[in-house]
């Protein structure tokens, strides 16, 4: 351990769901099971698989990217946001489904539930994960966590019908990386004095916030695992990677966190955004944009009228086809929940952005937020904006 000290011994857990939303297409076709399937794209109408009626990956075309996929599925390479048609490469005779948001909001509901009802204190982490503050539950520090860790798993598997892993450890980001070491439906303990056996043989990228760029630019370096990058120098971190990053990767080689569990936060901004299947030209397909930048500004308004939420800056995202991306914000003088003003606001920020490339992503983000009963009273709308979509 280093000689700063060793860390304090809380039970802070960590719950993943596994491969979340696979396995709720699962519970709905359950005689897929056992075979890969892959979500993501949009269902075409081509490639069915006969009377099952199912479309296979080989027969996609387009530029969408994979949501997730079965642990079947990625035995063969396929991943998370790796293009459909790679995925197609590696696996062809995977199933492909579409996402169905819905469906997994209620089954994210319905798990995050079961584990309130056994440890109130969870910080939620989005859609399929969540924190626990196991020292505020009843049993939570017996047997280092795996007790109630077991309870959570069996309470989460009869309200869902869904399994997830389950790392418990003395802070955040080591309960996190503890969740991943025993996928699917694995627990794992950690304490202070396994630092060096479990976590450091691991590679930097499994600390959570290593990307690629990082991990990479480690490795040439030398440096490959989490061992090799908690014996390194401060200052020689701090040279290669800055004051504030070169800092906090030692700090999480070792093992320290200091973050609480947070139970409520209000979010500052709101957006929805697309990919789209081809690049689209502003001119020559603007009929089709129009209508996506309409659906994206109801959808946003939606969103925010449904968690109870008004913004002031509106803002547009666009990327275009070799990637580079811009933004374009406004901020009225009023808050705002109403499509229409999120609309025309949106496209005074489109006037100022450039549309002489084709793009592939389009988003809208309505940020400055405040509860619906704190939001400022509406001014005029502002003036209409030119039809640029």
């Amino acid at each position: 351990m280093s000689a700063a000290g060793p860390m304090s011994e809380r039970r802070i857990a960590h719950l993943d769901m596994d491969a979340f939303y696979a396995s709720v297409e699962l519970l709905r076709y359950p005689q897929l099971a056992g075979q890969p399937v892959v979500i993501g794209g949009r269902r075409s109408g081509a490639g069915r698989d006969g009377a099952a009626g199912f479309e296979r990956l080989a027969d996609y075309a387009g530029r969408g990217v994979v949501t997730t996929a079965t642990y079947v599925a990625r035995e063969f390479g396929v991943h998370s946001g790796m293009a459909l048609m790679h995925a197609a490469r590696l696996c062809p005779q995977a199933v492909l489904l579409p996402a169905d948001f819905e469906q997994y909001r209620h089954y994210s509901r319905l798990f995050k539930a079961a584990v309130t009802a056994l440890a109130p204190r969870m910080e939620d982490r989005g859609i399929d994960e969540v924190y626990i503050d196991f020292d505020a539950a009843p049993g939570g520090t017996e047997q280092g966590g795996r007790t109630l860790a077991g309870q959570i798993q069996q309470a989460v598997r009869a309200s869902t019908g869904l399994s997830c892993s389950i790392g418990v450890a003395p802070n955040k980001l080591l309960a996190k990386m503890a969740s991943e070491l025993n996928k699917p439906n694995g627990i794992t303990i950690l304490h202070a004095g396994d630092l060096a056996e479990k976590i450091w043989p691991l590679p930097c990228r499994r600390i959570n916030g290593v990307g690629p760029k990082a991990s990479e630019r480690l490795e040439q370096l030398g440096i490959h695992t989490i061992g090799e990058l908690a014996q390194c120098e401060r200052s020689w971190l701090v040279g290669h990677f800055g004051p504030h990053h070169g800092g906090w990767l030692l700090e999480t080689a070792w093992g320290r966190d200091e973050r609480d569990i947070v139970t409520s936060s209000e979010p500052v901004s709101m957006s929805c955004e697309t990919t789209f299947e081809r690049d689209l030209h502003a001119v020559r397909d603007r009929s089709e944009l129009s209508a996506v930048f309409t659906s994206l500004c109801e959808r946003l308004a939606a969103d925010l009228q449904r968690h109870g939420y008004a913004g002031r800056t509106i803002a547009i995202k666009l990327r275009y086809d070799n990637f580079r991306s811009v933004t374009r914000a406004r901020t009225l003088d009023f808050h705002t929940a109403d499509a229409v003003v999120i609309r025309r606001t949106a496209g005074l920020c489109l006037k100022r952005a450039p549309l002489d490339r084709r793009l592939r992503l389009l988003g809208v983000r309505v940020g400055s937020l405040v509860t619906a009963g704190l939001a400022r009273s509406p001014a005029p709308a502002p003036p209409d904006s030119l039809e640029l979509f």
